[in-house]
């Protein structure tokens, strides 16, 4: 770590220093001002004197440690905390200055302490990326001062270090974690009701009040000469495909972020969420040409695959070319599979130049079109119109929402299932839209 000090004067000592020099000027008409004028700069002299010495005394007599995390999660709030230690004998003032990566213009992002002798102070503030990639952090700067506040000594503690942002984590471990507790619904998550059986068997059980009398294994019964049913369980080990539009259109920004890297967040939520359902979970990112695939797997380590994959995606600003994707998957991907394509369609014709692509993907596989709300339009609609120009732009607005749920009424009319939904609802959408396929039975 490298360290280095400075000494600088403060405001108070060029104030003091300032009505020292005036009573000098005033001193040149009334000569008695002279001698206080003189005491008073040797007064200020002697006080600045001691206050560097106190501040010298002892060696270095102020330590600071950051603490980031290892990985910032995109789209979220990630604590970094600085450790501020006083070794002087006495109760020091201290300026924190932390240098946080330029992506967060925290110009002022500076903290004033009052720490004890011997004491440690904690100083914690919150970084919010919205762009994945590599966030480098510079030094940190400490400036301290005394009690009497003439002299101020300036710490710099060389803490370089480079935090790479992953797509949400945070995200993913919350869903988690209530799906662990089974409390989903607690964010948003709907319970599903399950309609009939899976197909998978699973054993043969004792039959207890409430269970379903269709279920009774009557060859069981008779062996046993008690009722007996059969258990079933989800069916498991079905491949569920995240397919990642790179296009151009997913460049579009939604408080600060990107759509791209809210269908990535959303992704690797959903990627979890199959894998402790015991579904493989695969990937496919497609622009004018397939940019990644993960084959969908359950083994250890997909998750981390996962999440190194989607890091690394980026749009490049393409056409989306629908037909090598339906390519790819007529190609490669034969066993039919859940393909969950997170797009957007801001207009019909846009949705119709791919209509026929999607219906080829949906002859094989169960394909769900994810797209986006436009929340301003919302906005717009909820504003009344107070002038001609106002009912012009409201008019627009409805035009612009009325095809949005027309390009979802269209997508439905050839089997092709749709979700549309604002951004910040995208994960929580997704998630009900996937335990609803599981519990229909229709992967």
């Amino acid at each position: 770590m490298r360290f280095s000090i400075s000494l600088n004067l403060t405001n108070r000592t060029f104030t003091t220093l300032f009505a020292v020099a005036v009573v000098f000027v005033l001193a040149h008409f009334l000569g008695v001002l002279f001698e206080v004028a003189r005491s008073a700069l040797v007064m200020l002299g002697v006080i600045v004197t001691v206050d560097t010495l106190l501040l010298y005394r002892g060696g270095y007599g102020i330590r600071a440690n950051r603490e980031p995390p290892d990985e910032l999660s995109n789209g979220d709030d990630n604590p970094v905390r600085l450790l501020v230690s006083n070794d002087y004998p006495f109760m020091i003032r201290a300026t924190v200055i932390d240098e946080a990566p330029v992506q967060f213009q925290m110009r002022k992002a500076e903290v004033v302490l009052q720490i004890p002798s011997g004491s440690m102070r904690m100083v914690r503030y919150v970084v919010h990326p919205v762009s994945r990639g590599e966030y480098g952090f510079g030094d940190v700067h400490v400036y301290v001062r005394s009690s009497l506040g003439f002299v101020e000594r300036h710490f710099h503690f060389g803490q370089s270090s480079t935090v790479r942002v992953y797509p949400s984590f945070l995200q993913m471990r919350k869903f988690a974690l209530l799906a662990a507790s089974n409390r989903l619904e607690e964010s948003g998550v709907k319970k599903i009701r399950r309609v009939g059986h899976t197909m998978e068997f699973d054993h043969i059980r004792e039959y207890v009040t409430g269970d379903d009398v269709r279920a009774l294994n009557w060859k069981a019964t008779a062996r046993r000469g008690e009722p007996m049913v059969n258990q079933y369980r989800d069916e498991r080990s079905q491949p569920v495909n995240c397919v990642i539009d790179m296009g151009r259109v997913m460049k579009m920004p939604f408080d600060g972020m990107s759509l791209l890297d809210y269908s990535i967040n959303a992704s690797l939520v959903l990627a979890n969420i199959a894998l402790r359902n015991e579904d493989r979970a695969g990937l496919i990112a497609f622009s004018n040409k397939i940019s990644a695939v993960l084959p969908p797997r359950r083994r250890g380590g997909q998750l981390q695959r996962f999440q190194e994959a989607l890091y690394n995606l980026q749009t490049d600003f393409f056409e989306s070319d629908y037909a090598t994707l339906a390519a790819f998957l007529r190609q490669r991907v034969h066993q039919r599979s859940l393909l969950l394509i997170f797009s957007n369609f801001e207009t019909k014709s846009a949705m119709h130049r791919q209509l026929g692509y999607l219906r080829m993907m949906a002859r094989q596989h169960v394909v769900v079109v994810i797209f986006f709300e436009n929340t301003e339009l919302r906005h717009l609609l909820a504003t009344p119109a107070s002038d001609t120009e106002g009912i012009y732009v409201r008019t627009i607005a409805e035009k612009f929402a009325f095809e949005k749920r027309e390009i979802l009424r269209e997508l439905r009319r050839y089997g092709i299932l749709s979700l549309l939904t604002p951004p910040d609802q995208l994960t929580v959408e997704t998630l009900n839209f996937y335990l609803a396929l599981k519990a229909r039975g229709a992967i």
